[in-house]
């Protein structure tokens, strides 16, 4: 839907009324009041912080991936610790990772570990919430609704598109947590028009295409420009009416926002078909491989903040069987995402992220589940959230480096523990914004993105 509405609005208390405006019913841009959109670039450079041309690629893994078996291996803790992998050694002396992760292997020069992430909760809804949001607030599996804007929300807010005609804020295929869609990487109070513009689809479909970027039958660009035409005449005679900062940032809002949907920058950062075959093969002829493949796509086209969605990470059993099967894929993507980064000369300006709401339980189970040992199939891993891992790379963060240690079960950091707002804080480092920012509740009282805003300082 497009609309020029001509009509005048009531006032509001703070005695501005608000032009009527160009409305575009595209998803995750659909409205538009919002006074400081454009005011937050400003904001931060008046505090000291520098303008960056940065993007963040984070890596979802919803459902928790266990650390044991990825990135945090105890070869010399007991069978039922140590689980069914051996490590593996990398490019970097004392950076051991899973025999599962070959190509990975080759390239953690290219990114760092930390080993001693924690939240201390293994709800799968609390843990999801307090990743992307950085907030306990009391959610859980039996208050599951989200009480905070997630990070990328909050990253679109401050900084919108890196390059006009982009999307700020993308999720790849879909963004969701545990089920809940977009979740906890929703908007929030900060409104719908902050939620991630979702590609749909499958990109590793031949007939991929992204449907919210065509305009409804019988709206062609002539007509929308024409529209946006009428729209322009219309503020013109309204110019000596009325002025306020609102009022130009829902000006320049619009803009974007045609630019969007009108232009072929996006439409073109979106055809994957566009891509080399080899180099496709190399991230994995499957949707999790395509998705991240697309991911770099936007970001290279000016995407700040994209998601890419891989779920189905909850083991409780037969976690032989899943993790021979899905690691692979994960060792694929990730190790050519660095690869391509680092060739297109985008590593330094990319932050790549893969991480879940949290990890599994140390102790395997004996995969019943409840029944005889072994009828799920080998053993798996409950919920942990005493003990995780988060991976992160590029954008200005050093590679080959391990930060904090678990202790010999992985049950518990036993140095430089980290909290998900320490992740929150260096994302906000590496984009360029102050991580001390505050946000209006719906009671109108300020509340701070992070309760601690400090950044992981080793990796820089």
């Amino acid at each position: 839907m497009i609309r020029v509405d001509a009509g005048k609005t009531p006032g509001y208390c703070d005695g501005h009324s608000r032009r009527s405006f160009l409305q575009l019913g595209i998803a995750g841009m659909g409205s538009a009041g919002l006074g400081a959109f454009f005011q937050a670039k400003a904001d931060s450079t008046a505090k000291g912080i520098p303008a960056k041309d940065t993007s963040v690629i984070l890596i979802w893994l919803d459902g928790g991936p266990g650390h044991l078996d990825m990135y945090d291996m105890k070869p010399e803790a007991p069978a039922e610790y140590r689980g069914l992998w051996k490590p593996i050694r990398s490019a970097v002396p004392g950076f051991d990772i899973t025999e599962l992760y070959p190509r990975q292997a080759k390239v953690t020069d290219k990114f760092s570990m930390v080993r001693s992430l924690y939240h201390n909760t293994g709800d799968h809804f609390a843990g999801g919430h307090r990743m992307l949001t950085s907030k306990d607030m009391g959610v859980s599996g039996a208050n599951n609704i989200q009480k905070f804007p997630g990070i990328g929300a909050i990253v679109n807010r401050e900084l919108g598109a890196r390059r006009p005609g982009m999307p700020g804020y993308t999720a790849l295929p879909y963004a969701s947590s545990i089920g809940l869609n977009p979740g906890y990487f929703g908007g929030h109070m900060l409104g719908v028009q902050h939620d991630p513009f979702a590609s749909g689809g499958d990109p590793n479909s031949y007939a991929f295409k992204v449907q919210n970027l065509h305009l409804v039958t019988g709206l062609s660009i002539d007509r929308l420009d024409d529209r946006k035409d009428l729209s322009t005449r219309f503020d013109a005679m309204q110019k000596t009416l009325e002025t306020s900062k609102t009022i130009d940032a829902m000006d320049r809002f619009n803009r974007q926002a045609f630019e969007f949907v009108s232009g072929s920058t996006a439409r073109n950062a979106f055809d994957i078909n566009k891509e080399d075959p080899k180099l496709r093969d190399r991230y994995g002829r499957n949707s999790w491989g395509q998705s991240t493949l697309l991911a770099r796509r936007l970001v290279e086209a000016g995407n700040t903040f994209a998601t890419v969605h891989l779920g189905g990470w909850d083991h409780h059993w037969d976690l032989k069987a899943s993790y021979e099967n899905y690691l692979p894929k994960v060792d694929a993507l990730t190790a050519t995402l660095f690869e391509d980064l680092s060739e297109r000369g985008m590593l330094e300006k990319t932050l790549v992220i893969l991480c879940g709401e949290f990890s599994r339980t140390p102790k395997m189970n004996d995969g019943g589940n409840g029944g005889p040992a072994g009828s799920k199939g080998t053993p798996g891993r409950d919920h942990w959230g005493n003990s995780m891992f988060c991976l992160m790379g590029g954008g200005g963060v050093e590679g080959g480096r391990v930060i904090g240690a678990t202790d010999q079960k992985g049950t518990q950091p036993v140095s430089r523990p980290v909290t998900p707002c320490n992740i929150h804080a260096t994302i906000y480092k590496v984009l360029g914004i102050d991580p001390k920012i505050h946000l209006m509740d719906p009671s109108g009282r300020p509340t701070p993105v992070l309760d601690d805003p400090e950044p992981i300082h080793e990796l820089f």
